[in-house]
């Protein structure tokens, strides 16, 4: 098998400015705007917040399964449907294209007023290659694989092959241009996952001859150069890696980042990207809609790369990713471990915005959800398997997405100007409260249980709650989500704080709607803003404040 170097084929100069040509001539289709260090999705140039689900794998393989999910996911108040199209249907036979499936779902979701978000199931999904066609899994001397440290094949396309990538782009490139001509006016689909869950396993890189050539050459200029320019923004673990080889700017994979399996990690992420980066450009400069990669995360601390799906777009990793992959727009994770707050907080700690494509579709999906608006200024979020059967999770997603749609205009909003805040309650981590400062006020939100008197509260395990806290005017607020009782202080001195009233409503074609007035038990005759927990619910508040002695 022949070494190659992936990279594009196209000069950067013209790939640049054939890129910037296509944003140009096609300047209303879906785009990431950053503003005010908040970035969103525009659609129709106007910002849209992803209130998302995605499909089982196999879902939409067929338009006669999906026939009865249309509808149950429109009435659970999604907005995007996120979408597997799957190398084998698209190409069964090699050079021939069938986009029946495609136009089918783009059909169907028309019908039910959903956008689409695709992922491509193509070289990579979950690090093996399940969705490739039988035309290339029967070939492995033309379509190399993966070797493992045995020698032995895996099935996994391996990264260092020219055939493997070519014939992905081809497909992946057919499938933009015919989606270039059945949506560009709709606008049915927002953005394009390219690949899915791209990692390495069992071991933490290819040890085929191609990959360990490649191993033992220099570190291409690309990545070295963007150490050097990024070297104070670097995430911790890899300035650290680099700092302990002397920072280095010249040398083989070794040299640079040390010897052992954390080398190895670096080595092929940045094949995985390179890979992945020029798939992108390719479709980018037919149809250059938002592009994102999603990883799977560690699922217990402590593993080494292999132990665990590696070289993906993990936090440790997205400066590689980044400097191979600069088509690629987002970086996401898929969230299937309870460190929730953990994982987010590394996916921004570099000012980058974040979006949650796939999630767990469980009980504690419905606080996430509410504190990843709140805190994150997420551009969506979407459980998986979101058509499966699960009565104990739906009614609780449902009505929040119901609320969340009245609420987008006014999150949207507020993710430029600062001035709104999530929390997430979690006895299991001691974080029954939190706190935050919102205009001349200090918040203190509280798990509804910390009442004592409510249901559940003599329990050893509490539930997740969580909302979300937003200034409207210098003295009214909003509040909004689930299982929350929310306290007030002046930041002034000698200051008490008064509530003025507590409306509870909705918004109905962005205009405030009030359903009750909440000034008595409710609010405990004014002690605080409550929203029991099993209820979803909308308060504006107004506050006062007086003295706290006599005049």
């Amino acid at each position: 098998m022949k070494l190659i170097h992936l990279s594009l084929r196209i000069h950067p100069l013209w790939l640049s400015f054939l890129l910037c040509f296509c944003v140009a001539v096609n300047a209303d289709i879906p785009r990431l705007h950053t503003q005010h260090n908040a970035t969103s999705l525009l659609v129709n140039n106007k910002p849209f917040l992803i209130l998302g689900g995605e499909l089982a794998n196999s879902s939409a393989s067929t338009a006669s399964y999906m026939k009865p999910v249309w509808p149950k996911l429109k009435s659970m108040n999604l907005n995007t449907v996120l979408v597997p199209v799957y190398w084998e249907l698209i190409e069964p036979e090699q050079g021939h294209f069938d986009f029946t499936l495609l136009d089918e779902l783009l059909r169907d979701a028309r019908a039910n007023d959903l956008k689409l978000i695709l992922l491509w199931f193509g070289s990579w999904k979950n690090s093996m290659s399940s969705y490739v066609p039988g035309w290339v899994k029967r070939d492995v001397k033309t379509y190399a694989r993966v070797v493992d440290r045995q020698g032995r094949l895996q099935e996994i396309l391996s990264p260092f092959s020219r055939n493997n990538l070519q014939a992905d782009l081809s497909a992946y490139t057919a499938l933009v241009r015919h989606l270039k001509k059945v949506d560009e006016k709709t606008q049915t689909v927002l953005m394009l996952q390219v690949e899915n869950e791209i990692a390495m396993l069992p071991d933490a890189r290819d040890y085929s001859f191609a990959a360990n050539t490649a191993y033992r050459e220099q570190v291409p200029r690309q990545l070295l150069d963007y150490l050097q320019i990024n070297k104070e923004k670097l995430v911790p673990e890899l300035y650290q890696l680099w700092k302990k080889n002397d920072f280095r700017t010249q040398g083989n994979w070794e040299d640079i980042f040390g010897e052992g399996l954390v080398a190895e990690e670096i080595f092929i992420a940045w094949y995985l990207a390179i890979y992945t980066n020029e798939i992108a450009a390719a479709g980018k400069a037919i149809y250059p809609l938002p592009t994102f990669v999603n990883a799977a995360l560690n699922h217990r601390p402590g593993l080494r790369p292999g132990e665990y799906p590696s070289g993906g777009p993990l936090p440790h990793l997205m400066d590689v990713w980044k400097a191979a992959a600069p088509q690629i727009d987002l970086l996401t994770p898929d969230f299937y471990n309870p460190d929730f707050q953990y994982w987010s907080d590394l996916y921004v700690r570099q000012g980058d915005p974040l979006f949650i494509p796939e999630i767990r579709y469980e009980p504690a999906v419905i606080p996430r959800l509410w504190y990843a608006l709140g805190n994150y200024n997420t551009l969506g979020f979407s459980p998986f398997s979101i058509d499966s059967p699960n009565p104990e999770t739906e009614t609780g997603l449902s009505e929040s997405y119901r609320l969340l749609k009245q609420l987008s205009p006014l999150i949207l909003r507020h993710q430029q100007t600062g001035n709104m805040r999530g929390v997430l309650l979690d006895k299991s981590k001691n974080t029954l409260q939190q706190g935050f400062d919102l205009g001349g006020y200090r918040f203190t939100v509280r798990h509804d249980h910390t009442l004592g008197w409510t249901d559940g509260a003599k329990q050893d395990t509490w539930p997740l709650t969580a909302g979300l806290v937003m200034q409207l005017a210098n003295d009214e607020f909003l509040i909004a989500g689930t299982g929350i009782v929310t306290t007030f202080t002046s930041r002034m001195n000698g200051l008490q704080v008064g509530i003025e009233s507590i409306e509870e409503g909705e918004y109905v074609k962005d205009k405030w709607v009030i359903k009750r007035y909440l000034n008595g038990d409710e609010n405990h005759q004014g002690r605080h803003a409550r929203i029991p927990f099993g209820e979803y619910g909308i308060q504006k508040v107004k506050l006062y404040t007086y003295p706290q002695g006599q005049n």
